[in-house]
């Protein structure tokens, strides 16, 4: 009998096109709608995408399309594609009691862009109760703010869908009429929780288990130190640009006291770390403030996260290897330690197949809408970051870009060199056999 081997990489794949495809259907019954009628294939499908990709983009208001029950499948689908397809199959096979083979295993390793087979299970168990651990703790966090407004059923309601959409790096929101948290920017409460559960979610499950268990700084390792380093300059960087670019802006920040116009910067910079809540219209940003998100889009959240893009590694790795070159060296070193150049070949890759992807993706929506270049660069860099930040312009968009953001937003969440290879690989590892002779040639 044919047997189709895979790889891991390509499980990967298949495992969260699978949970797509069987949220689609679901969101395509009458019983997901509120007005209790069928939903078209594509709109289904690209909340499908966005949810287990944890976007955010919509085509649909969810707050008031989705009945109950639609709104509680794209939340069970964002907790399926934030924690990621593996974590889930060994949830269930865990429960089941069924064993956990060399490869399964393989297929973590991948997923959690891991070095070493030793330990997944128990990183898996301890990445479930982190994950419980915080969403629940934003649960009680935001239900303080929630119940005083909309009750105890829907206030408790509210608060576990919007800390389950925050940890994950969702942004998925169900306040209403695409509102998102603009009617908060000014809660302290929710705007805090919120920004702390997508930053814990966006650093990634290997560095917070390194941060709980190795506590000094002198003890972590260089991942987590890189990528403590990155997430703390993007969101100090972001802050002062938005503050000061749109300070006066009489359509953001510029009705807002002096306090809350930090603090709607401060999210600002934060969630376009690939969150996709805002406390701000998007659509009425400067042009340079539009940019500047697109640059966070694209960089996005950090390895083995609930979030997209290139990752903050891959970023400093590249920028580290520029700043090598200009200095003549021939090693990237950071922290006394020094980078391999697979490492370095491997963030280049990343960056250069993402910037094909977002670029060869705007080019197609630019052709089709009728929209500004810088919102539909905006749009399509939020999808590949599975951020879900939008000008406004998703409900409007053809048939054709949906197709092209659900594609982009799924190369996004499982990554663009990862789908490449899955694609393109036919065995893991094949190393050359022989080397040609070297010669050089002028760039730059």
């Amino acid at each position: 009998m044919f047997k189709l081997k895979l790889t891991p990489t390509q499980v990967l794949v298949l495992g969260f096109a699978s949970i797509i495809l069987g949220g689609t259907l679901l969101l395509m019954l009458p019983i997901s709608c509120a007005a209790g009628h069928s939903t078209d294939f594509v709109s289904s499908l690209f909340t499908a995408t966005s949810a287990v990709c944890v976007t955010g983009l919509i085509v649909v208001d969810t707050g008031t399309y989705w009945s109950i029950f639609g709104q509680v499948v794209i939340m069970l689908l964002i907790q399926a594609g934030g924690l990621g397809f593996m974590t889930m199959a060994t949830l269930i096979s865990m429960m089941l009691g069924r064993r956990i083979g060399l490869k399964e295993r393989l297929v973590i390793q991948e997923a959690l862009n891991e070095f070493s087979l030793q330990g997944l299970v128990k990183l898996i168990q301890r990445i479930l109760i982190a994950t419980a651990l915080f969403e629940l703790s934003g649960m009680a966090l935001l239900a303080t703010r929630f119940i005083p407004i909309y009750g105890i059923g829907k206030g408790l309601y509210y608060s576990l869908f919007h800390s389950v959409s925050a940890f994950n790096n969702a942004g998925f929101d169900i306040i209403g009429n695409f509102a998102s948290l603009t009617p908060f920017v000014g809660d302290v409460v929710i705007n805090f929780t919120i920004m702390g559960l997508i930053i814990i979610g966006g650093i990634g499950f290997a560095v917070i288990m390194d941060i709980f268990y190795n506590w000094h700084v002198r003890r972590l390792s260089l991942h987590t130190k890189l990528v403590l380093t990155t997430t703390a300059i993007l969101i100090a960087v972001g802050f002062l640009f938005f503050f000061c670019v749109e300070y006066n802006n009489p359509k953001t920040l510029g009705p807002l006291n002096t306090p809350t116009k930090a603090l709607a910067a401060l999210f600002q910079s934060i969630t376009p770390r690939t969150a996709g809540f805002n406390t701000i219209a998007e659509g009425d940003l400067t042009d340079a403030s539009k940019f500047m998100t697109v640059l966070l889009m694209y960089t996005g959240a950090s390895p083995a996260s609930t979030g997209g893009g290139i990752k903050t590694t891959t970023l400093a790795t590249i920028l580290l290897a520029v700043y090598a070159v200009l200095k003549g060296r021939d090693n990237v070193n950071i922290y006394g330690k020094r980078l391999s150049w697979t490492v370095v070949m491997r963030s280049l890759s990343i960056a250069v197949l993402a910037l094909g992807l977002v670029s060869g993706v705007t080019i197609i929506l630019s052709l089709v809408e009728d929209q500004s270049f810088i919102n539909v660069l905006y749009e399509t860099t939020s999808a590949f970051g599975t951020v879900g930040l939008s000008t406004g312009i998703t409900p409007s968009l053809s048939t054709v870009s949906r197709l092209a953001l659900i594609l982009t937003m799924f190369s996004g969440r499982v990554g663009p060199l990862t789908l490449a290879v899955a694609l393109l690989q036919r065995q893991h590892g094949i190393k050359d056999l022989y080397k040609y002779p070297e010669e050089k040639i002028m760039v730059g």
